[in-house]
């Protein structure tokens, strides 16, 4: 059986960007670095589809684990397991 939609499927409310902030992309946001071991947020930029994680960890909290070509390796606790992401540097906000 053939899986009926795609990865962005019901995330019109949720990838949805506030009137300020839309527009330009901020480029600062785009090449920042991350040191191992420091901590993020995940946060969309529904712009760009390149390096996006599942929708189902907007909002949560992770740890830079390392760095993989333009993108970081990022540990996100999911219930009771620990799950490795890998995301470009624009979905992420540091605290």
């Amino acid at each position: 059986m053939q899986r009926i939609g795609g990865f962005r499927r019901k995330t019109r409310h949720k990838f949805k960007k506030n009137l300020q902030r839309k527009g330009k992309l901020s480029l600062k946001n785009y090449f920042q670095l991350f040191k191992a071991g420091e901590r993020v947020y995940l946060t969309v930029e529904p712009n760009i589809q390149k390096g996006m994680y599942n929708p189902a960890f907007l909002g949560k909290t992770a740890v830079i684990k390392g760095k993989r070509g333009r993108c970081y390796e990022v540990l996100v606790k999911d219930i009771n397991k620990y799950k490795t992401l890998i995301v470009h540097p624009i979905h992420l906000k540091r605290i």
